[in-house]
């Protein structure tokens, strides 16, 4: 079960119900061709968020990783606006990395054993994964954990988590909503409040986007 601010999942979730309560909103001021739109953009998000939720509930591509026991460190990627936790750990003689969601644990973690079996285990803390195993490293600067825990880690941690930072940091990616709203009016046509309302559902998709693929606040 999804319970607490402080699950892994709560906020892929929250900004899931949020990006659909938004179209909700919009949907009676909206003719029926933008109705229609609307509901094709709710679809979406639940059908990708139902679909992510059970890649991290352990349906899905991670486990093509052989079950047993690694070594395992967390990784952050930094990629333009893009910030996630990675697991890189060995297998046969080649490195693998495994996106998840991010746990405040991860902030401390350091090289450890991670268990792969019907879950993803470390350091007997349980990771949701947040897509497929990749055997080639992640775009952009890879940023490995201290290799012995920084005392101002759970501060930090503590600091990351909170729902407002998140929000703020994912909200980066709305800077495109405006661009995409006018596609939505040459379209679906509609005025200056049809471009308004497109302009805040396509910042909620943007926030919900960067949250359901595991963003990282750390």
């Amino acid at each position: 079960m999804i319970s607490g601010t402080g699950h892994p999942l709560a906020y892929p979730v929250l900004t899931t119900i949020g990006a659909l309560v938004i179209c909700l909103a919009w949907a009676p001021f909206a003719d029926p061709e933008q109705l229609a739109m609307l509901a094709a953009v709710g679809f979406v998000v639940l059908g990708y968020s139902g679909f992510r939720l059970a890649v991290a509930f352990g349906v899905g591509p991670w486990r093509t990783v052989p079950a047993g026991e690694f070594r395992v460190k967390r990784v952050r990627q930094q990629f333009q606006l893009l910030s996630r936790s990675w697991l890189e750990f060995i297998v046969d003689g080649r490195t693998h990395w495994l996106p998840v969601y991010f746990d405040p644990a991860l902030v401390t973690l350091t090289e450890t054993t991670g268990s792969f079996e019907s879950t993803v285990r470390v350091r007997g803390l349980r990771l949701f994964p947040a897509g497929a195993v990749r055997r080639t490293e992640p775009k952009g600067r890879m940023v490995d954990n201290p290799t012995r825990a920084d005392p101002d880690g759970p501060a930090h941690a503590a600091a990351a988590i909170r729902l407002g930072r998140r929000l703020l940091l994912d909200a980066q990616f709305a800077v495109a909503a405006p661009f995409l709203a006018l596609f939505w009016i040459y379209v679906a046509g509609g005025g200056f409040p049809a471009f308004i309302g497109a302009t805040v559902v396509a910042a909620g998709l943007a926030v919900w986007f960067a949250a359901i693929r595991g963003s990282d606040p750390s």
